[in-house]
């Protein structure tokens, strides 16, 4: 699919009309109509190399969930990955903490685990959660107890670069304390572009297989330089990540506290079941997203958020599609993962509000 997007008004229903007009939502041409035939897999940006092993383990009969874990399995063991898993970025005292959660459509049944530790695989670890036990979620020493005794290896995730970039964070986010900067020679080091600023990083995966059955998964090390025990969205079963085997399954990536207060994947689910194509419901539930972000910090000049959200959709049927909170301020396009029609390839999510004239 092209990078651009087409600029055409989402007009699925004339009340998501209005509220597209409203907010200068745009739309891209590959997710307005059917996608094609299952299986289907759909990822966040970084996700290519889950939505390509997913694919593979789906050809050869696995179960959704299987695929899906095994996919984002890749990711997490990407140390150059610094939002999920090895490397990813560490909360505000320099540990990583690693949140995940699974879902599985035929047996409505679900596991995750937040705040863990030394663990390189957390949504393996929520399978065993959803397979093992009879809890939902597990969290803390108690998730890392949980992982050892099911043979877990520890592991120091945070990489030398993911180090770097926290200590730089450590030493230039206050005047006030006794905190030096990096030497000028170091300035020019890559790692450092990303220790300005707080990020949001994870990856969604969800998948349909031939059958019409379905799973998804969410695995993350949430938000940079968090609070220590923060958890976002992504093991909040309804926040970050929900699948109805008879409707679709749906998740999300970015600002998790925006998306938990208002149950983003389930409500994205919810919106298909009403009838809404995957795309149609992911700008559904992003327009609902904005209207009730209130607090003054998280609203730009014009009063639309400054924080991006990106929430991700497939149908039962097979039809996929994905909306983004801001379209790009940057010319960068934001995308999304899909495998389908034997393709692996990003596609461009529609998106519900411009950016801010520069």
């Amino acid at each position: 699919m092209s990078g651009e997007i087409d600029r055409r008004t989402f007009m699925h229903t004339a009340a998501l009309a209005a509220a597209a007009t409203a907010t200068g939502a745009r739309t891209s041409n590959a997710q307005t109509a059917a996608n094609g035939p299952r299986p289907v897999i759909i990822a966040s940006g970084n996700g290519l190399p889950a939505t390509a092993k997913a694919a593979e383990l789906l050809a050869a009969g696995a179960d959704p969930l299987d695929a899906v874990v095994a996919g984002v399995a890749l990711v997490e063991a990407d140390p150059n990955d610094q939002s999920v898993g090895l490397g990813g970025l560490p909360n505000e005292d320099g540990v990583v903490e690693l949140d995940a959660s699974v879902m599985h459509g035929p047996t409505h049944k679900a596991g995750a685990v937040a705040a863990l530790r030394n663990i390189v695989h957390p949504a393996q670890v929520a399978r065993l959660v959803m397979q093992r036990t009879d809890h939902v979620l597990i969290v803390g020493e108690g998730a890392l107890r949980f992982a050892r005794a099911h043979g877990f290896p520890e592991t120091n995730l945070l990489t030398e670069e993911s180090r770097r970039i926290w200590l730089n964070w450590k030493e230039s986010h206050s005047d006030n304390d006794d905190w030096l900067p990096a030497p000028a020679d170091e300035k020019s080091q890559s790692w450092l572009r990303h220790a300005r600023n707080f990020t949001y990083g994870t990856i969604n995966c969800c998948a349909v297989d031939a059958n019409g059955d379905l799973a998804g998964v969410t695995t993350t090390s949430g938000l940079s330089y968090k609070i220590p025990g923060r958890v976002g969205d992504s093991p909040i079963i309804g926040a970050g990540l929900y699948v109805d085997n008879a409707v679709g399954a749906a998740g999300a990536t970015g600002r998790g506290e925006a998306v938990i207060l208002n149950a983003g994947a389930f409500s994205v689910v919810e919106h298909m079941r009403r009838g809404d194509s995957p795309q149609d419901a992911c700008l559904a539930v992003m327009q609902r997203i904005s209207e009730r972000t209130k607090d003054p910090r998280l609203l730009a000049a014009d009063g639309k958020p400054n924080y991006h959200v990106l929430l991700y959709a497939v149908a039962k049927d097979g039809r996929f599609g994905s909306a983004a909170m801001l379209a790009p301020s940057d010319g960068v396009q934001p995308k999304y993962a899909v495998h389908a029609g034997g393709t692996n390839r990003h596609e461009t999510p529609a998106f519900l509000h411009e950016p801010l004239p520069a």
